[in-house]
C-alpha cells in the first residue's frame, strides 16, 4: 500500500484478492467494496461522493473509475479506481488506485455565476495577449476569444477552492494561432486562479542532449498488419510525402460523384463507429476550427478516381488518412482498443488548413494539420507525429491526465511513446539505433533527422540533473520540457524488454493505474504495479526499475533539486511581480490552500526579520506590488474589471486609494513608486495602453498620451528614478524611447539607432536610460540599449542581431549593473543576465536549472527574482551574479 499525497486514502493498493457482494454492476461492486473497507480508504461516504466515470473491461477484468464529488461539485483530479476479476459473475477485487482528496471543506454556492465567470476567463485570457492592434499578426489572427460555461469544479488545494469552468476559444492576435485555454474562476472573488491550454500540439523545439545514448542489446522491433472489421468502401490509393505508395480505404460519394477520404472499412453497415476520415480545411483558419465540431461546409478531401493525385500528396492527406488508420490498427490489433475511446470513437482529421502553417494539434475532437511551408513538411507526413496527436485522445479517455506541470508531462511522455512505438513497429525500425528515440524527425525539408527532431527519447535526462520548474505560463507549466525525463525511462523499457511486452505494460499502466493529475512518481508506481500483473518478475521487472532509477524518478526525488540562491519568501505560489526599494522588498502570495486570494507582503532584502502582511484581506486579489522602501503600492481587483491602485506605508497606517477604473476588461501593470510619485501602465484590451502618473494626495491621475491620436497608439513599461519616468512610445508605425520630468512636464525622446521595429521594457537610474529595442522581422532579438537622460550617446550593451543576440523580455537597472530577462530558444525557459553597464562584462545571475521570472534590483548588482527550481515559486536572491554556469 502506497500513502496518497495530501490525502489519507491510499495511493496505490495491490496484492489483495478480496470478495465483493455478487449481483449488481461493476461501479456498484467498486462502491460496495471501497465502503466496506472505510478503515483502509477513509471514504466515508463512496455511494454519495463517488460517480461512476467509466468501466473498462478486459477479458475477465474489469477496472472502475470513480469520480469525486465534494457536495455534489466534481473535483478536479479526484479520481479513484478499483480494480477487479469478474468470473461467472462472482468478482474479487485486485487493487486499488487514484486521488480521493479526504480534506475538502469548502462550502459549494457560488457568489460569481456562469455568465459572469465567462467574461471574467475571455478577460483573463486577453490580458496575457496584451493591446490588440488591428493589422498585427497574421491574416486570420482577429477570431475573437468567446468563452463556454462548464460548470462548478472544485480545485484540491487544501479545503478546496471553488471554481466556474470556463473554455475560452480563438486565436493569438499576435501569431494567428489556436488558443483554446481552460480557465478556473474562483467563484467568490472572480480571479483566475487555474489557467492552461487544453490544445495537445506537436510544436515543442528541440533539447539540448545532455549526452550521447550507446546502442542497446535490443536489434529488432515487431511489426504488425493493419487490422480490417469488413470489406467496406474502396481500395484506393495515394502517394506520402516520402514517395512512397500505399493503399487507401476510401468511399464514393454518390452525391459529390466522387471519391472522398472516407474510411469504411472498420465500420458496421448502418454505423459510423470507428470511421476514418480526411477533411480538407483549405480556406479556414485556426480559429475557426479549434475545439469545435461539426464545423458547418466542411467536406472530406475529393479525387475523380481512386488514385488520388499530387495535390493530395502534397497537402499531406495522404498521409494523414494513411497513418490514422495504422494509428487505430495499432490499438485493436495490440491492445485490443475499440477505437480511440475505447467505444468506437471516429477519427477525424483536418488536413491543409493554413496552408503555410507547420503545426498539429489534438484538440479534443479531432486532430488537424497545417500545410507545412519551405522548411517543413505537413505534420501528418510523419508516422510518430500522427501517433503522438491521436494518443492523447487514447490518454484523455482513459487516465484524462490534465494537461499541465508534472501530469502533463506524463501525458506527453506516453503520447511520445506510443507514438515513436507505433512508427517502429510499423517500419520494422530497429530499436538499438541511436536514432530510436527521436521523434518528428523525418518533418524537415532541409535538416537532417538529429537537428529536425522535436525530442530525443533517449536524450539521457534525469529529474536531478534536468528537470526544469518553470511557470504556468511556460509552456503549461513544462509539460514538453520535462516530458523526455519520463519518456526516457519508458523507451528504455522498450530497448531492454520485447516491445510489445513493452507496449503492453505501460497501456496497462496508462489505462488501469493512472488517474488525471498523477506526476512522475505514481507515474513510476502505475508502471511496475501493471509489469507485474502481467507477470513481469526476475532481470526483466528489474530491467523495469532500472531504467527509473536510471532517469531519477524515484520517491522523493523532488527534495534532491538543490540551488544557488538564498530564500526569502518560501512557497509564493504565484508568479505576480516583485518590487524592491530601500532594502524592502514587496511581493504577492497565494496561500498553499487557495483558501484566501492573493495578498501582498513584504520583507528586508536582506533576509532579516520576518515578512509582513500589508494588504487587507478584504476577497480582493491584491497583486503587481512595488515600494521605495517607505511606500507599498499595489493593485486590486476581483477578477479582471475595475482594478484600483492602493498604497500604505510600510510601517503600517491605513490603506488608501489612488486610482480606479470602470474600463471594460482593464489591467494594471509595471507598478512604481518614489516618495510620492506613483505611475503604472493601464491596460485596455480593445484598444492602446496608456502610462499613468500621479502625485499622492496632489494631484489627478495624468494619462502620457502618444504623440498621434489613436485608440492603438500605446505608451507602456514604465520606470521611475528621481522623478523622471522612462517609458515606450508607439504611435503611426514609429517606436520610441522617452523619458518624462514630472516636476516641468519635459518630454525627452531618446536617440534611436536606425529603426525599431518595436521597443520594450525600460529602465532609468540617476544618469542613464537602458530600454530593449528590436529591428530583424525575422527573429524575436532585442539589444539593450543605453541613453543619457538629455536623450544622446545612445549605445547598444547587447548586440541587436547575430548570434550573440539576446531575446530579452524584461530588465532592471543600478548605478553598477544592469539585468535583463532573456528568453533561451533552446531550453524554452527565461534565465536572468546581469550586465555592466558599458556591456564590457556580462554573466548568468544564477545557475538555477529552473525557470527564473519577475526580477527586480536591490542596489549594486544584487538581484531578487521569482523561481520555481523546486516545484514551488520561491522568491529568491542572489547578492552577486553566479558567472557562468556549465
Amino acid at each position: 500500500m502506497i500513502p496518497g499525497q495530501r490525502t489519507a486514502t491510499p495511493g496505490l493498493v495491490s496484492g489483495i484478492r478480496e470478495p465483493v457482494a455478487a449481483g449488481g454492476s461493476a461501479a456498484d461492486a467498486a462502491i460496495g467494496h471501497l465502503a466496506a473497507k472505510e478503515n483502509r480508504y477513509r471514504i466515508a461516504r463512496p455511494d454519495r461522493d463517488l460517480k461512476p466515470v467509466r468501466t473498462t473491461t478486459t477479458g475477465r477484468g474489469e477496472t472502475v473509475r470513480l469520480r469525486q464529488q465534494h457536495r455534489g461539485v466534481s473535483v478536479l483530479g479526484g479520481e479513484y479506481i478499483v480494480r477487479m476479476e469478474n468470473k461467472d459473475g462472482e468478482r474479487v477485487v485486485t487493487g486499488t488506485s487514484g486521488k480521493y482528496f479526504t480534506g475538502l471543506k469548502v462550502a459549494t454556492e457560488p457568489e460569481v455565476d456562469a455568465q459572469a465567470a465567462v467574461g471574467l476567463a475571455v478577460g483573463a485570457v486577453e490580458e496575457q495577449f496584451g493591446p490588440r492592434r488591428s493589422g498585427d499578426g497574421p491574416e486570420g489572427a482577429d477570431e475573437p476569444l468567446t468563452g463556454t460555461a462548464r460548470g462548478l469544479v472544485v480545485l484540491p488545494r487544501g479545503a478546496g477552492v471553488l471554481t466556474q469552468h470556463v473554455t475560452v476559444r480563438g486565436t493569438d492576435p499576435a501569431t494567428g494561432l489556436p488558443v483554446l485555454v481552460e480557465v478556473y474562476i474562483e467563484a467568490k472573488s472572480g480571479h483566475p486562479v487555474l489557467q492552461y491550454s487544453g490544445l495537445k500540439s506537436f510544436t515543442s523545439p528541440p533539447q539540448t542532449p545532455e549526452a550521447g545514448r550507446s546502442a542497446r542489446s535490443r536489434t529488432s522491433s515487431t511489426s504488425f498488419t493493419p487490422f480490417t472489421k469488413n470489406d467496406g468502401g474502396t481500395k484506393g490509393s495515394g502517394v506520402r510525402l516520402d514517395g512512397k505508395t500505399v493503399e487507401l480505404q476510401v468511399d464514393h460519394d454518390e452525391a459529390r460523384k466522387e471519391y472522398v477520404t472516407r474510411d469504411r472499412s472498420r465500420t458496421p453497415a448502418g454505423s459510423d463507429t470507428n470511421l476514418i476520415s480526411t477533411w480538407d480545411a483549405r480556406g479556414l483558419t485556426w480559429g475557426e476550427t479549434a475545439g469545435k465540431w461539426p464545423i458547418p461546409g466542411l467536406k472530406e478531401f475529393g479525387s475523380p478516381t481512386p488514385a488520388f493525385g499530387p495535390e493530395a500528396t502534397g497537402l499531406g492527406v495522404v498521409d494523414a488518412h494513411w497513418a490514422a488508420g495504422m494509428v487505430h490498427d495499432y490499438y485493436k490489433k495490440v491492445h485490443g482498443r475499440d477505437g480511440l475511446d475505447g467505444r468506437g470513437m471516429p477519427v477525424n482529421s483536418l488536413a491543409g488548413l493554413g496552408l503555410e502553417s507547420a503545426y498539429s494539434v489534438w484538440d479534443g475532437v479531432k486532430v488537424t494539420y497545417g500545410g507545412g511551408n519551405q522548411e517543413y513538411r505537413p505534420y501528418s507526413s510523419a508516422l510518430d507525429v500522427v501517433g503522438y496527436e491521436l494518443t492523447h485522445a487514447v490518454v484523455e479517455n482513459s487516465a484524462g491526465l490534465v494537461p499541465a506541470a508534472q501530469s502533463g508531462s506524463l501525458g506527453e511522455a506516453i503520447a511520445d511513446y506510443f507514438g515513436n512505438a507505433i512508427q517502429s513497429d510499423a517500419y520494422g525500425l530497429p530499436m538499438d539505433s541511436p536514432d530510436s528515440g527521436l521523434l518528428g524527425e523525418t518533418l524537415c525539408r532541409t535538416k537532417g533527422p538529429r537537428a529536425c527532431a522535436a525530442r530525443d527519447m533517449n536524450d539521457g535526462r534525469t529529474t536531478s540533473k534536468s528537470f526544469l520548474g518553470v511557470a504556468f505560463s511556460n509552456d503549461n507549466g513544462g509539460v514538453h520540457l520535462n516530458s523526455t525525463i519520463f519518456s526516457g525511462a519508458l523507451w528504455d523499457i522498450r530497448e531492454d524488454l520485447s516491445p510489445t511486452l513493452a507496449d503492453k505494460i505501460v497501456y496497462k499502466a496508462l489505462t488501469e493505474y493512472m488517474t488525471p493529475m498523477d506526476g512522475f512518481t505514481e507515474g513510476r508506481a502505475a508502471v511496475l504495479a501493471a509489469a507485474q500483473d502481467l507477470k513481469v518478475s526476475g532481470k526483466e521487472l528489474t530491467a523495469v526499475e532500472r531504467a527509473f532509477n536510471a532517469h531519477g524518478i524515484v520517491p522523493g526525488w523532488e527534495l534532491a533539486l538543490g540551488v544557488d540562491s538564498d530564500l526569502l519568501f518560501g512557497r509564493i505560489n504565484t508568479d505576480a511581480a516583485v518590487g524592491t526599494g530601500g532594502g524592502w522588498w514587496v511581493t504577492s502570495k497565494a496561500g498553499d490552500d487557495g483558501a484566501e486570494p492573493n495578498s501582498v507582503w513584504s520583507g528586508r532584502v536582506d533576509g532579516t526579520g520576518a515578512p509582513r502582511l500589508i494588504s487587507p484581506n478584504d476577497g480582493r486579489y491584491h497583486t503587481r506590488a512595488a515600494t521605495d522602501g517607505k511606500t507599498v503600492v499595489w493593485k486590486a481587483s476581483r477578477g479582471s474589471r475595475s482594478p484600483e491602485v492602493l498604497a500604505r506605508p510600510l510601517a503600517g497606517g491605513p490603506v488608501k486609494k489612488l486610482f480606479s477604473t470602470n474600463a471594460y476588461q482593464a489591467g494594471i501593470s509595471s507598478l512604481h513608486v518614489e516618495g510620492k510619485i506613483v505611475t503604472f501602465t493601464l491596460h485596455r484590451y480593445r484598444g492602446g495602453s496608456r502610462v499613468i502618473y500621479l502625485r499622492m494626495g496632489e494631484t489627478d491621475p495624468v494619462s502620457i498620451e502618444p504623440a498621434s491620436p489613436g485608440r492603438h497608439f500605446a505608451t507602456g513599461n514604465p520606470s521611475l528614478s528621481n522623478g523622471r519616468i522612462a517609458f515606450s512610445h508607439y504611435h503611426r508605425g514609429a517606436y520610441d524611447t522617452e523619458v518624462l520630468d514630472v516636476a516641468t512636464g519635459k518630454r525627452t525622446v531618446m536617440q534611436q539607432l536606425g529603426t525599431p521595429r518595436g521597443t520594450g521594457a525600460t529602465a532609468i537610474t540617476a544618469t542613464h536610460v537602458y530600454w530593449l529595442a528590436s529591428h530583424d522581422p525575422e527573429a524575436s532579438v532585442t539589444a539593450v540599449r543605453r541613453a543619457n537622460l538629455d536623450g544622446t550617446g545612445t549605445v547598444d550593451i547587447s548586440p541587436a542581431a547575430g548570434k550573440d543576440a539576446w531575446q530579452g523580455r524584461a530588465l532592471t537597472a543600478t548605478d553598477a549593473a544592469v539585468t535583463v530577462s532573456v528568453w533561451m530558444p533552446d531550453e524554452k525557459i527565461h534565465r536572468l543576465l546581469q550586465l555592466s553597464p558599458d556591456g564590457t562584462r556580462f554573466g548568468r545571475v544564477s545557475c538555477n536549472r529552473g525557470e527564473q521570472i519577475a526580477l527586480a534590483s536591490a542596489g549594486g548588482r544584487q538581484v531578487l527574482w521569482v523561481d520555481p527550481t523546486t516545484g514551488y515559486n520561491n522568491l529568491v536572491t542572489r547578492v552577486r551574479p553566479a558567472g557562468t554556469c556549465n
